[in-house]
């Protein structure tokens, strides 16, 4: 099954409602990157709620994720945008920690660590971007993308991401949902919405189990309560090519470019969140290097 993220409004408008299956879009990162499970998870959860956050946003906009919490896996950055592309990358991908946390689940707690930020750039096509950034509060990811929402966004909000890694290192399963309490919701609603969330299974598991985003939802609010508003797919896209990674090149000036035509003859470009490579011949280069002047 394809990977696709639903929202939905819920008891007659008083929530608003996102849920995902991203296991495909996680399997991917994890190939290209080559992550150990801890870094897949921690991964793959800033992937899930930042494809979620993607979708809240309209037309051409797009918005990056970057958490930096000063534990072992380094900074993770995760772009998203309007039409469910999502990609990352984590600074040490091959990290892991053995030790389990106190869930029995893979400690990215320990892993992402908890001195740090949460930040959260949005480029919505005018003058300036929009930036909020939070203390992280347990490194865990779930917990602190729903301090970003009540603190930074002042939405009351309930995230869940998750991520199932199989002994061989590969995703076997990955999700999210993301629940926000809209200005009019009434006290019984969010008592009833608390009692499920206290007694639901962990998203990664739902989602082995082969609940799809709209079985999830009625798991959190009940079926009836919910209203589906829009279904959409979504994937692991990277906006790198040749030819940008050759304006970059330019920009460098042609000191620099004469430089590596002297030096190697060659020049060899990769990509941050999707590991492609763009290998430049010294003829390439001496083209560009007739541009930058």
């Amino acid at each position: 099954m394809n990977d696709y993220l639903i929202k939905a409004l819920a008891f007659d408008g008083q929530v608003r409602a996102y849920a995902v299956s991203s296991t495909e879009t996680v399997s991917e990162a994890q190939s290209r990157h080559h992550t150990w499970p801890t870094a897949s998870a921690a991964l793959g959860r800033t992937m899930t709620a930042a494809v979620m956050m993607g979708a809240m946003l309209k037309g051409e906009a797009k918005l990056t994720v970057k958490i930096e919490g000063k534990g072992p896996i380094g900074v993770i950055l995760a772009d998203s945008n309007a039409k469910g592309d999502v990609r990352g990358y984590v600074t040490n991908p091959q990290t892991h920690i053995e030790e389990r946390n106190e869930q029995g689940k893979l400690n990215v707690g320990a892993a992402v660590g908890t001195d740090g930020t949460l930040t959260v750039v949005k480029d919505l096509g005018l003058r300036e971007n929009f930036s909020g950034q939070v203390p992280l509060v347990s490194g865990e990811l779930g917990d602190d993308f729903t301090y970003y929402f009540v603190t930074s966004e002042q939405t009351p909000s309930s995230v869940g991401v998750g991520v199932l890694v199989n002994p061989d290192n590969s995703i076997k399963a990955s999700g999210g949902f993301i629940l926000q309490l809209l200005p009019n919701c009434e006290e019984e609603t969010i008592r009833f919405i608390e009692q499920r969330l206290s007694k639901i299974p962990p998203i990664s598991t739902m989602i082995d189990r082969g609940l799809t985003p709209e079985e999830i939802l009625d798991e959190l609010l009940g079926k009836e309560n919910v209203k589906v508003l829009e279904k959409m797919p979504i994937q692991f896209t990277c906006t790198c090519s040749k030819e940008r990674f050759a304006s970059a090149i330019i920009s460098l000036g042609k000191e620099e470019i004469r430089e590596m035509i002297e030096e190697d003859g060659e020049a060899e470009a990769s990509c941050h969140f999707c590991n492609a490579k763009y290998h430049y011949s010294k003829e390439e280069l001496e083209e560009l290097l007739e541009e930058a002047k």
